[in-house]
């Protein structure tokens, strides 16, 4: 089949296009997927530049986000059929045998839930893990209620723009940083109130907009600094998420005179640790979503798609920044 693969860590160029053996299903509950589109993530780029989780099975397939059709299944199956549609988010970490840029992936069917009808098969690769992100750091991490107001840092971006929706469907009000006009009026649509960090100081900005209390939870995508300047931008006793990890230097006494409760969400822990228990539940997630997005409740914003073969153009273009959205590899 035909595949990206990754030979060393570094640059884009060390993506390279290749005829590599397909997966087989070795397991009764797996399935085939013919894969028809992958989606783009960041943390493709990073362990591209810094190396996998298993850098000695080089060279590894990237590529966590997957949709396509089912083409076999194991003798086990009991969830899908040949024919049918779907998306989910495995592999693609530098394991051997996984990872999604590619014409095939084999996955256990626990871990993958039906497509939305409503999207093409590029926009719903580019949707798992932004999805599953957003939905963990605010449900589960923020405990976040109706009537709730939240900050999300970067709502234009991948996991920023979904987590505006989120928000917004579990009765949240929103405000959320973005840079410019076209950002601005696109955060504007999902219903959030913007801040343009580059033409203001956001916490003021945020505590004007809540007439000086702060916001009950605060959302951080971009992470650096911003997680350490955003404590002043939340309530007493309020919450933060971050997807990203706090730098060393982080000073944590404006959020500890807070009382603030700092959550961390990495949605990649069930699959690295093999816990079936949090794998199932993000499935469960997966599958809500696809219900909401059918239903026109959730929408899935895709910004370009690359041909597969293009995989370190679809990287560059990432790592220029200033996006909205998502990216895709597509397969056809």
């Amino acid at each position: 089949m035909r595949a990206i693969a990754m030979t060393t860590n570094g640059t884009p160029t060390v993506l390279q296009p290749q005829d590599v053996i397909s997966p087989k299903i070795n397991a009764p509950q797996e399935i085939l997927i013919r894969l028809r589109a992958a989606g783009i993530n960041p943390i493709d780029t990073k362990l591209r530049r810094r190396g996998t989780f298993y850098p000695e099975q080089i060279p590894a397939i990237l590529g966590c986000d997957g949709a396509g059709v089912v083409e076999a299944v194991g003798n086990e199956v009991t969830r899908f059929q040949v024919g049918d549609e779907v998306y989910f988010c495995n592999g693609g970490l530098g394991k051997k045998g996984t990872g999604n840029y590619a014409e095939y992936a084999v996955v256990d069917e626990r871990f993958v839930a039906r497509k939305p009808q409503s999207l093409s098969f590029a926009e719903a690769a580019a949707a798992p893990l932004v999805l599953i992100t957003a939905w963990e750091a605010l449900y589960d991490r923020g405990r976040l209620e109706a009537g709730r107001r939240v900050l999300v840092h970067a709502g234009a971006g991948g996991v920023g723009h979904v987590a505006i929706q989120l928000a917004k469907l579990k009765g949240a009000d929103v405000c959320t940083t973005v840079s410019g006009t076209q950002k601005a009026e696109f955060v504007k649509g999902l219903g959030a109130t913007p801040i343009d960090y580059k033409a203001t100081d956001f916490v003021d900005a945020v505590n004007d907009w809540t007439n000086g209390e702060g916001v009950e939870l605060a959302f951080d995508t971009v992470g650096g600094e911003n997680l350490e300047k955003t404590f002043p931008a939340v309530q007493l006793y309020g919450d933060v998420v971050t997807i990203l990890s706090p730098a060393e230097n982080t000073n944590w006494k404006e959020a500890r005179s807070r009382n603030l409760r700092i959550g961390l969400e990495l949605m990649l822990t069930p699959q690295l640790t093999n816990h079936l228990e949090a794998q199932l539940a993000q499935t469960k997630i997966l599958e809500q979503c696809s219900r909401l997005i059918d239903q026109g409740g959730l929408k899935i914003h895709l910004n370009q798609t690359f041909p597969l073969e293009k995989a370190a153009e679809a990287h560059q273009t990432l790592e220029a920044g200033g996006m909205i959205g998502k990216l895709a590899l597509v397969m056809d």
